[in-house]
């Protein structure tokens, strides 16, 4: 009589697979809490991984304000702590600036969206005027992911995070990036960039472009 062949065992039943599943679920565990943590809508702990991390972190976009007049302007990045008026376009359609007697103002336009309201926010102001660097002086040092926070008349602040900085050449000024229409609650900072001539004033313009990511 034939020795009886041993049975071989189903691959699926091996140490080899079990081993190899093991490690394949722990790699996926770690990407799964890594992704919780930094993209997700919670964090490992189960607090809101919004407010853990910041205004500045992916999640669900706030819910845009009712409108309601600018009052002030802080960017902590960059000291900046200002109040603000309103501001409109001059007679040949431009956008005025506040006035140079008081460098630390900044300027709002009142024919845009409020801070938080859907659409989008202008804010204008002085890099430096005859008596010395103005409230702007530094703005093309703020980096992507600061926070902007505009003040409103209500006792609500609109907090913005910035996405990017770009200085255009004023005589190729691009109008529809920077002024063009939009759903979500956007924000753009401007002031004045590039070379100065005493004729002539400054080259260029510094934008910031920043969206609503917090409400407070």
């Amino acid at each position: 009589m034939a020795p009886r062949r041993r049975r071989r065992r189903p691959w699926y039943r091996t140490r080899a697979y079990r081993l190899a599943r093991t490690a394949l679920l722990a790699v996926l565990l770690v990407t799964v809490v890594r992704w919780w943590g930094h993209d997700g809508s919670a964090a490992p702990d189960g607090s809101d991984a919004l407010a853990a991390a910041g205004p500045g972190a992916a999640g669900p976009p706030p819910r845009p304000l009712p409108r309601s007049r600018p009052t002030s302007m802080r960017i902590p990045f960059l000291g900046v702590d200002a109040p603000v008026i309103g501001v409109r376009l001059d007679r040949g359609r431009q956008l005025e600036t506040p006035p140079v007697d008081d460098p630390k103002l900044i300027g709002w336009f009142q024919g845009g969206a409020t801070p938080g309201e859907s659409g989008l926010a202008i804010a204008v102001g002085h890099r430096d005027t005859r008596t010395g660097p103005a409230v702007f002086a530094a703005l093309a040092q703020v980096e992507p992911g600061k926070r902007i926070e505009a003040g409103r008349a209500d006792g609500r602040t609109a907090v913005y995070t910035v996405d990017r900085v770009k200085v255009y050449d004023k005589a190729g000024f691009p109008d529809k990036e920077v002024y063009g229409p939009t759903r979500r609650p956007e924000l753009r900072v401007i002031t004045c960039g590039g070379l100065f001539s005493r004729r002539t004033g400054y080259t260029s313009n510094v934008v910031v472009f920043a969206h609503l990511t917090a409400t407070k």
